[in-house]
C-alpha cells in the first residue's frame, strides 16, 4: 500500500528563526525545540543530525540520508518491519516574514505494516506531527493559533501503547 502523508503549519517567522528549529531535532531532551518529546517517545540518533546519523523514536527506527541545514532533513526508514520510504520535515520559505514547516512522510508498506499503519500508526504519527508544529508555531509566535487536539481513538492507542511504571528498554 502506498502512503503519502503531508502535515504543515503557516509560521508567521523568517526562515531562518523556523530552520534553527529544525536544526535542533534529536539534540534530545529540552534543547529540541521541535519534536514533542515530553508528550512522545524523544527522538535519538547515535550521532548529531547529519547524513549516517541512525536511531529513531520509540519502535520506529530510520538513518538520516539528507541534511541541509536550516532548510531540510529525510530519514529512510529501517523499522517497523514493512515500512519502505522516508519521511522529512523542509523549511519553505513563502516571504519575508512568512514560513512553511512542512513534515512529508512516503513510504509503501508491505506484511503487517499493511494493517498496522492505518490502525495504529497513522492516528499515533498525525497526532504526532500536529503537536511538533504546535511547538514549532509556539516557539516562533509565543503561541498556538489552533492546537492540535487528539481524538479518542488516538487517546486510547496512547494508552494502551503506554509502558507500565517501571518497565524500562525498547517498547
Amino acid at each position: 500500500m502506498g502512503v503519502y502523508n503531508v502535515h504543515e503549519r503557516l509560521l508567521v517567522a523568517r526562515s531562518g528563526e523556523v530552520g534553527a528549529l529544525l536544526d535542533t531535532l534529536s539534540s534530545g531532551g529540552d534543547g529540541d525545540a521541535l519534536w514533542p518529546h515530553r508528550s512522545w517517545p524523544p527522538m535519538r540518533l547515535d550521532r548529531p543530525l547529519a547524513p549516517g546519523a541512525a536511531g529513531g523514536h520509540g519502535p520506529v527506527r530510520y538513518t538520516v540520508t539528507t541534511y541541509v541545514p536550516s532548510a531540510w532533513v529525510r530519514f529512510a526508514f529501517s523499522g517497523p518491519r514493512g515500512f519502505h520510504g522516508f519521511h522529512e520535515y523542509v523549511v519553505l520559505p513563502v516571504d519575508e516574514e512568512r514560513t512553511v514547516l512542512r513534515h512529508t512522510l512516503a513510504m509503501n508498506t508491505g506484511g503487517p505494516a499493511r494493517l498496522t499503519w492505518p490502525l495504529v500508526w497513522r492516528p499515533l504519527h498525525d497526532a504526532l506531527l500536529e503537536d511538533s508544529l504546535d511547538r514549532a508555531e509556539r516557539a516562533c509566535t509565543g503561541a498556538v493559533a489552533h492546537p492540535a487536539r487528539r481524538g479518542a481513538y488516538t487517546r486510547l492507542l496512547r494508552r494502551l501503547l503506554r509502558r507500565p511504571p517501571g518497565v524500562t528498554g525498547k517498547p
